[in-house]
């Protein structure tokens, strides 16, 4: 059976129970679909190949595209847009710039939506602005103000990954008239009831706050954080899966990124607020957010749906950007 069938057959499954909440294991050969209310299980035939490198396989060149830059509140935020169709905002996790997303995901997604990419307060070309401190809820508003600033009237369909996931649901809740569809990618809801990950991931984030590293000596421990020991043993080019960085993370912004988490005393009693259609995605090897975090999520989202990929850590589309991609657009095409 062709990918091209099976989405179209998961397709229908998932339009038939729209009310209830989801959850969907994804392993490499099939695709299992269970819901809350005892409806039962579909296997579906779904051939998974490995992927070869994103950046040199049917990519976009999206790190030579132009950059262009809005100003709002105190900062200027620097963004790209590409392809045509329904707007799609997607927020960046900790220490990502814009041109960190995978670009077969960006050229899967941007075939039928008018993909919008930018760089955080701090990071890559955005300004830090002249506050001392950040905090979820100002990076949720600074969010809604580059929409403002592009002038779309109408609510986006808004992805976002790990602490980009953060971001997103603050704007949703913050800004609901500026969100259509939702999609939480590798999340938690922060706060004492999230998950935390395992101790390793804390010693990675450290290591980027050192200010000597240069972005070859950050990309291994970026992979550390992204992808599952198992799954970089059986791609010894583990690092040509990731899109080279232009420059450095900052490790001062790496800093204030971690004490904006920290600080955010998290969600988890307010998702029950959270009115728009919601896809909850994670890496069934997910060692920084832990798969259990989206359980939770899609627990308190009324009529979220959750998907988990088997072997995927928290760099999943980098992994398996095909799958990741046609998983989304499934998503965002269902009314």
């Amino acid at each position: 059976m062709s990918n091209h069938e099976s989405i179209r057959k998961l397709w229908f499954v998932m339009s038939l129970f729209t009310a209830f909440a989801f959850l969907f294991i994804i392993p490499s050969t099939a695709i299992s679909i269970s819901n809350n209310s005892n409806f039962g299980t579909t296997n579906l035939a779904y051939g998974q190949s490995d992927q070869m490198n994103s950046n040199i396989t049917n990519s976009l060149n999206i790190q030579n595209m132009p950059v262009k830059k809005v100003h709002v509140g105190d900062i200027d935020i620097a963004y790209k847009m590409l392809g045509t169709g329904k707007p799609l905002l997607l927020i960046a996790g900790a220490g990502a710039t814009m041109d960190a997303w995978d670009p077969i995901v960006l050229k899967q997604l941007s075939t039928n939506h008018t993909v919008i990419i930018f760089d955080n307060r701090g990071i890559g070309q955005t300004s830090a602005g002249t506050i001392k401190s950040f905090s979820i809820s100002q990076y949720a508003n600074d969010t809604a103000g580059l929409l403002d600033a592009l002038q779309i009237g109408s609510p986006v369909d808004v992805l976002g990954h790990s602490l980009g996931s953060f971001i997103a649901q603050e704007l949703t809740m913050m800004h609901p008239d500026k969100v259509n569809k939702l999609i939480l990618f590798a999340s938690n809801c922060g706060g004492k009831d999230a998950i935390p990950g395992t101790p390793e991931v804390n010693v990675d984030f450290a290591k980027l706050a050192n200010p000597n590293l240069t972005p070859a000596d950050q990309a291994p421990i970026i992979a550390d954080l992204m992808f599952p020991h198992d799954w970089k043993k059986d791609h010894p080019n583990y690092l040509s899966y990731l899109p080279p960085p232009k420059e450095p993370i900052s490790p001062k912004t790496v800093v204030l990124q971690g004490q904006a988490v920290a600080n955010w005393k998290g969600s988890c009693s307010r998702l029950g607020n959270i009115s728009k259609p919601t896809l909850v995605i994670v890496g069934t090897e997910d060692a920084v957010t832990p798969p259990a975090n989206s359980i939770i999520l899609t627990q308190k989202i009324p009529g979220a749906w959750l998907v988990q990929i088997n072997g995927g850590g928290h760099g999943l589309m980098y992994q398996f950007p095909e799958q990741f991609s046609n998983v989304l657009l499934t998503f965002l095409n269902t009314a």
